[in-house]
């Protein structure tokens, strides 16, 4: 493994998560502020690793396969424990679902077109989608430990970013299904090795 301060920054975020996970479990304002503090951080060091990657050029493989599933898995432990907390509850459990469901098929979308030696390029309505998911958990987990506008913005905030997930999982899903039905049929050898096939991005 590339020991890249960009990759090193990016394992932090992995080794940050169960810290996080259990401050979600103390009751209590100053947890709860704690908590979502500590969740700023944990974010603000994936706009970093990206920084630190392009401005010292320490892009490497195993970044560009590390990164996205440090992201997945901060979401999917904050989404999941808010939601077994009832800190997201009734419509909003949908719209976490959608968020999840929508992680699940982009990874699955990205590792049949790594076969292809396709790449899946993040667009700008993406990039928005993540920010305001991550403000969105940012508010609930505070939630009703801070005052009344807290809970509905982060509610109205995953709403969105719901609405915004559903837009841009459709963009990746059409862009890969037609890398699947380009019409000819492609050997299990040629999958894996990649041959001929396009590369975009």
């Amino acid at each position: 493994m590339p020991y890249t301060t960009a990759n090193l920054l990016t394992l932090s975020r992995i080794g940050a998560i169960p810290v996080l996970v259990a401050l979600l479990y103390l009751d209590g304002p100053l947890w709860a502020w704690t908590a979502c503090v500590v969740f700023t951080i944990i974010g603000l060091t994936d706009w970093l690793d990206g920084y630190v990657a392009r401005r010292w050029g320490e892009h490497t493989d195993f970044g560009r396969f590390l990164d996205p599933i440090a992201d997945k898995l901060l979401v999917a432990a904050v989404i999941l424990v808010l939601t077994a907390q009832e800190r997201i509850r009734g419509i909003m459990v949908i719209a976490a679902l959608v968020i999840l469901c929508r992680e699940i098929l982009v990874s699955g979308l990205r590792e049949f077109l790594a076969t292809l030696k396709v790449g899946v390029p993040v667009s700008r309505l993406a990039k928005w989608k993540t920010a305001i998911q991550m403000v969105a958990l940012g508010f609930l987990i505070v939630g009703d430990n801070g005052a009344f506008p807290i809970r509905l913005i982060g509610e109205v905030g995953l709403g969105l970013a719901a609405v915004l997930t559903l837009i841009t999982g459709w963009d990746y899903l059409r862009a890969g299904l037609g890398h699947m039905t380009d019409g000819r049929p492609r050997a299990a050898s040629e999958l894996l090795s990649g041959k001929t096939a396009p590369t975009v991005g």
